[in-house]
């Protein structure tokens, strides 16, 4: 399941794709017209901000945008920013592995099987979308 802080991520950088915009977004733009805490959506702006998704313009007629093209974030990419592993166990995890600790030998744990195809699945569709066609 993702947690509030992943949907209310995409929420908002969908909302700032959608603009296709020049102008930097508001904070408080995002936060209405999503129904977000607007200082939730601070914290998660700026995470977004520091792994190189958004930037930003302080002042008059400052706010958040893309960095890059809608078309070129996939929806994998941010998941794993903002929520961290796809996977459902760290045993099959790409990019966060971690053995687990009750499993004796991973070649043989059936559970360890059906998590992988579980997570190709899941990584195939997330891998395949991006922040454009969110929007």
């Amino acid at each position: 399941m993702l947690s509030k802080k992943t949907k209310y991520g995409l929420k908002a950088l969908t909302n700032i794709a959608r603009k296709n915009s020049e102008t930097p977004v508001l904070i408080a733009d995002i936060a209405e017209e999503e129904n977000i805490s607007r200082k939730f959506l601070e914290i998660i702006l700026l995470q977004l901000k520091n792994s190189g998704f958004l930037g930003s313009k302080k002042g008059k007629g400052g706010g958040y945008y893309l960095l890059k093209a809608p078309e070129n974030i996939t929806i994998a990419e941010l998941i794993r920013d903002l929520e961290g592993p796809i996977a459902l166990l760290p045993c099959v995890s790409l990019n966060f592995y971690e053995k687990c600790d009750d499993c004796t030998d991973e070649e043989s744990c059936s559970l360890s099987r059906l998590m992988i195809e579980v997570r190709d699945s899941t990584l195939k569709v997330l891998e395949e979308q991006t922040l454009a066609d969110l929007c």
